[in-house]
């Protein structure tokens, strides 16, 4: 007897890698290579106007490739785990069923985890009430209500800062066990690939991505927002550039070059940081950037994704 064969997933390609590895370049690259279009995995990009302080692709850099995820909430929206992996999963669909190549690109590891490895995410809604009680909470003392109120659940939070962690107390006073979060149920078929460079090399290109974004207006791109009534609350929890420039505009260092070097210090120990996260995750291609185009790796990237046109067109299940 005939055994039926199990539905193909649709496969995509991630780009991954810390700050200023190039992430986005390469996507667009691969794109122009393979017919590709890219969905952006970068938790702070979905929000229109952080242009600069997010590192965002501008359109000349897109090179007419079609983007998804970029710029598509108001700041101050809520914008989840779960409405990205919802959100990305359409897109991808989307670009499948026109017979493209979805390309997912970005460092938010989160985000790639939740659409690579296919959790099995909540639909709970954000509790502005409840948010406020626990903002002025420390995150010792927000990981022990989570321990209290289910024991075995910090276990499972990823990236234990304040956010991830109210978050959690949210979910489970919404009547979830936070565990259920974190199981796993893959839709796709995804060929991960890694971009690393040396220590110094990174370091540099830090510097010079920051600089560069500096000279284009990065402050002024905070005093704007700040002007169209976009709080600081919301800015400060928009990561380490947005706290940096909220303290600099308070006074909060000695000299304009007291505060890039400090910020610089900053993205290098939050692109180190990145490295160890998606270190931990299995299946990732680590690719040395150097390498990035040549013919090995274009010719692995190639094989991946000859699927056929019934495949193609299965879509996400």
């Amino acid at each position: 007897m005939k055994q039926p064969t199990e539905t193909p997933r649709p496969r995509i390609i991630a780009v991954v890698g810390p700050n200023a590895s190039g992430k986005s370049g390469y996507a667009v690259a691969l794109a122009r290579l393979f017919q590709g279009e890219v969905v952006s995995a970068d938790s702070r990009q979905v929000y229109r106007g952080l242009d600069l302080g997010t590192g965002k692709i501008t359109p000349k850099e897109m090179r007419e490739i079609p983007h998804h995820l970029i710029d598509i909430v108001d700041p101050g929206q809520d914008y989840s785990l779960f409405d990205f992996q919802r959100d990305a999963y359409s897109a991808i669909d989307d670009i499948s069923g026109a017979g493209k190549l979805p390309i997912l690109a970005g460092g938010t590891g989160l985000y790639v985890a939740a659409v690579t490895e296919g959790y099995q995410l909540l639909d709970v809604k954000p509790d502005p009430v409840l948010r406020r009680e626990l903002e002025s909470l420390s995150t010792g003392e927000l990981a022990d209500i989570l321990e209290r109120e289910q024991p075995g659940a910090i276990g499972q939070v990823e990236n234990r800062h304040k956010r991830r962690l109210i978050r959690a107390i949210e979910i489970i006073r919404a009547g979830f066990d936070y565990r259920e979060t974190r199981k796993k149920s893959p839709k796709l078929d995804a060929l991960i690939i890694g971009v690393q460079w040396k220590k110094n090399v990174l370091r540099r290109r830090i510097r010079e991505r920051l600089q560069a974004r500096l000279d284009q207006g990065m402050i002024e791109e905070v005093e704007g927002l700040r002007a169209r009534g976009v709080p600081d609350p919301f800015l400060y929890k928009m990561g380490l550039e947005y706290r940096a420039i909220l303290r600099y505009l308070e006074g909060g260092y000695d000299s304009r070059a007291h505060f890039v070097e400090r910020l610089e210090i900053a993205i290098g120990q939050f692109a180190k940081r990145q490295m160890t996260w998606f270190r931990g995750r299995a299946g990732v291609n680590w690719i040395a950037g150097e390498d990035l185009m040549s013919a090995p790796v274009l010719e692995r990237i190639r094989d991946f994704p000859e699927v056929s046109e019934k495949q193609r067109f299965q879509g996400i299940q």
